[in-house]
């Protein structure tokens, strides 16, 4: 199949949401993981609150750090002990309509969401000179690692705008960011919902660097339009019109004891937003968990729990693992 046609399919699938599976010997076990994001991530720190909900009810969830959502979606399809897992909306898009690829049809067959949860901007900082998303063409822009949703939610920003950087560099936000400040790159994209911590703390007036509005129409076409309000980073003078993608809580489509436990987490989460929103991250806030997630189906031991009392208990290397999400991704941008 043509890759624009796949593209452009998937991204129509997009505008609707607003190998082995997980081993046998994991029947044994009783505690729950959550794969998040880096550790200087919303996503990271997200899990840490709903750690920190479930252990208050005698609920252990390990919460690991990751590269991002292409990492964490096939994490929880074949990855012991990361039950659950954050996943960007156009990650999901994009494994749900590549069905050519066997591997991702397995994988879109046994994942299942939890929530809908909160937005994730699309963060452009940049020099100076920098201006719209439009400047960014001839220039020279860090796009994310391969595993990460950065990567490929950028991949299809300038497929949709037509933009043709000079240099897409495939790194991480700390990499990325120090080769901004140095000069060697013009721009960095990063998904996360604001405020992020690493933007927050690593960023600073004397670093000359900025948000650029993203407010291209073709982008808009696909993407909800977002607001990064004034003042959400300390350098951050006005406010930045961007765009964003659902972070969504996903899980393996277990059969056996985690789907209580996995059910349990969900009511949890359901009946104490209130608690998550005054003392997690300020994202809480804007969680709808009644929003749709088209395209997938809820899981039904979230759907169908009854309350039970079950009890749980319990941090990537430089060399990247096979990842098929990752390598359909990766041949779909191929030149």
């Amino acid at each position: 199949m043509d890759k624009r046609v796949i593209v452009m399919a998937w991204l129509m699938v997009m505008v609707l949401i607003g190998s082995l599976p997980a081993k046998a010997a994991e029947d044994e076990q009783d505690f729950l993981g959550i794969i998040t994001g880096d550790v200087k991530s919303t996503a990271h720190q997200i899990g840490m609150d709903i750690k920190t909900l479930v252990k208050l009810n005698n609920i252990h969830l390990a919460v690991f750090n990751s590269n991002g959502s292409v990492e964490n979606i096939y994490a929880v399809y074949q990855r012991p002990g990361n039950h659950l897992g954050l996943v960007q909306s156009d990650v999901l898009a994009f494994v749900a309509k590549v069905k050519s690829d066997p591997r991702l049809k397995f994988i879109a067959e046994k994942i299942k969401w939890v929530f809908p949860l909160y937005n994730q901007e699309i963060h452009l900082l940049g020099k100076e000179e920098i201006h719209s998303f439009t400047d960014l063409d001839g220039k020279r822009v860090a796009i994310g690692n391969l595993e990460s949703g950065s990567y490929l939610t950028s991949r299809l920003l300038f497929e949709i705008s037509g933009v043709r950087p000079r240099q897409m560099m495939a790194i991480g936000n700390s990499l990325a960011l120090e080769a901004l400040k140095a000069g060697s790159l013009d721009a960095m994209i990063t998904v996360d919902g604001f405020p992020v911590e690493r933007l927050a703390l690593e960023v600073s007036v004397s670093d000359a660097l900025h948000l650029v509005p993203i407010t291209d129409d073709k982008i808009r076409a696909f993407y909800p339009t977002s607001r990064i309000p004034a003042g959400t980073y300390p350098w951050q003078v006005a406010d930045v019109d961007t765009v964003s993608v659902k972070a969504v809580l996903v899980a393996y489509d277990f059969r056996n004891h985690h789907c209580d436990t996995i059910g349990n987490v969900a009511r949890l989460i359901s009946e104490n937003l209130d608690w998550l929103r005054f003392n997690g991250h300020p994202k809480w806030n804007s969680v709808d968990l009644n929003e749709p997630v088209n395209g997938w189906e809820q899981y039904t031991c979230v759907k169908n729990y009854t309350p039970a009392t079950i009890e749980a208990e319990t941090e990537s290397s430089p060399v990247r693992k096979p990842n098929p999400v990752a390598d359909a991704i990766e041949a779909v941008f191929r030149p």
